[in-house]
């Protein structure tokens, strides 16, 4: 009863087509374009080189992508345990008709010669999003991206501003400002200025999120204004010091939420990645949580600006109570995803419990995929409506009889429903019919 209850409920949550609110997608190539692309994901070659494989076979500019498909494919057995493997096999058995359980030094020129074939499709990446079932996915955008040359209702602009918090300090970021605002930077008031005009920027082509990645240690303090002009002085004359910097990332934090106050955008904070952890690591493959973390560090913050949306997420599932406590109090935090390390089925199961018993539904955002191509929607968002429909299944119908549909409806409330509302994107984008007739109730 408990199996087939889940399928039903998971086969009606597949139906909902969806808005995917963070992504590492580059528009203009969003898509795979060979088997590298595919598992040149950074989850692969960390767990290969994790492994054994050479940090060669992702650095060596001068590589050929099927001699590190070759490479990599040696360590693939290691892995075939991991959620990640499935992943790939997943969608290599949806788009490209890939028939084996297993890749292998066998059976990988076959199927890299299919992902080349169809991946070169002019209306492929389409064909991935209608399979996906994806009516919207968010991008992660740098402050001077044009936002041009692509659907901003498909691909949504999302202003990343971890630079201007961190990076400041930085010449060649400063003056990237400048010529992407055409602001002078000479005080703090015209720094203010120039982060308006990419705002505005932003907005006119359809932004619906800001975002910053904090790491463990940050503390959302509040700098006042003549502290954070003479760190600024200090910047500017290349004369900063550690004190300086940290002062003018808790003051931008602070001027970060002002602006989405003023424009009425989310302001997405995804805390807890500490870097450069494993330094003879990967690109990507060098970052690690802190368990030493805790929202308390921002609470000032949530405080200060009741009318800015925070959608948070932790990259430690360790955090996953206190994170479920701050939006059961606060009115403006809301539990966003299950990030990175914690998004594997055993933990999103019982983080996902834990919220769906204790925060009120309209406060949660399931799950966003994080992928950098196209085609890792469908298997990411597929393990997580799985993980949904067992715990709507067992807590809710089983265990506190609720009807199927009652259920579901849950389930299309956290899926789909609250990013559409916190993100205010247009719903007629995400609209078809649903099969709820074979549910009970």
């Amino acid at each position: 009863m408990s199996t087939q209850l889940q399928h039903r409920l998971y086969q009606a949550l597949d139906a909902l087509p969806l808005v995917d609110s963070h992504s590492h997608i580059q528009p203009l190539q969003a898509s795979a374009r060979s088997l590298w692309d595919i598992l040149g994901y950074h989850y692969y070659t960390e767990l290969a080189h994790a492994c054994g494989m050479p940090s060669s076979v992702v650095l060596n500019p001068n590589m050929a992508e099927n001699d590190r498909v070759r490479a990599l494919i040696q360590y693939l057995p290691a892995l075939e345990n991991t959620t990640q493997y499935q992943w790939f096999i997943e969608l290599a058995q949806t788009f490209f008709g890939f028939e084996d359980e297993r890749l292998s030094t066998n059976n990988w020129e076959a199927l890299a010669e299919t992902v080349a074939q169809r991946t070169a499709q002019p209306d492929w990446s389409s064909k991935v999003l209608q399979t996906t079932g994806l009516g919207s996915v968010f991008l992660t955008n740098d402050f001077d991206d044009p936002l041009e040359g692509f659907d901003t209702s498909v691909f949504v602009p999302c202003l990343r501003c971890d630079e201007w918090v961190f990076k400041l300090n930085e010449t060649h970021v400063r003056q990237r400002l400048v010529e992407c605002t055409q602001n002078s930077l000479g005080n703090l008031y015209q720094l203010n200025l120039a982060l308006g005009t990419v705002f505005e920027h932003f907005l006119r082509k359809g932004a619906r999120a800001c975002a910053v990645s904090l790491p463990p240690g940050f503390v959302a303090l509040h700098i006042d204004d003549a502290q954070a002009e003479r760190a600024w002085a200090h910047m500017l004359a290349n004369t900063d010091t550690s004190d300086d910097r940290a002062t003018l990332a808790c003051w931008m934090v602070w001027t970060l939420a002002q602006h989405c106050a003023a424009h009425h955008l989310p302001f997405c904070l995804m805390i807890g990645a500490q870097r450069g952890v494993y330094r003879a690591g990967i690109p990507l493959g060098q970052d690690l949580f802190d368990s030493r973390v805790s929202l308390m560090q921002y609470a000032e913050l949530f405080n200060a600006f009741p009318d800015v949306r925070f959608p948070v997420s932790l990259l430690a599932s360790a955090g996953n109570q206190e994170l479920a406590a701050c939006a059961w109090i606060f009115p403006n935090v809301i539990t966003n995803g299950h990030w990175w390390y914690s998004g594997i089925p055993t933990l999103i199961e019982r983080d996902l419990a834990v919220r769906l018993e204790c925060v009120p539904q309209t406060k949660q955002i399931a799950y966003y995929s994080d992928m950098f191509k196209l085609e890792f929607g469908l298997p990411k968002f597929r393990m997580y409506k799985r993980s949904l429909a067992k715990v709507l299944a067992e807590r809710f119908v089983q265990d506190q009889g609720w009807s199927e549909r009652r259920a579901f409806e849950l389930g299309q409330t956290v899926l789909q429903n609250n990013a559409l509302s916190v993100y205010g994107v247009d719903s007629n984008t995400v609209q078809h019919t649903h099969p709820l007739q074979a549910l009970a109730g």
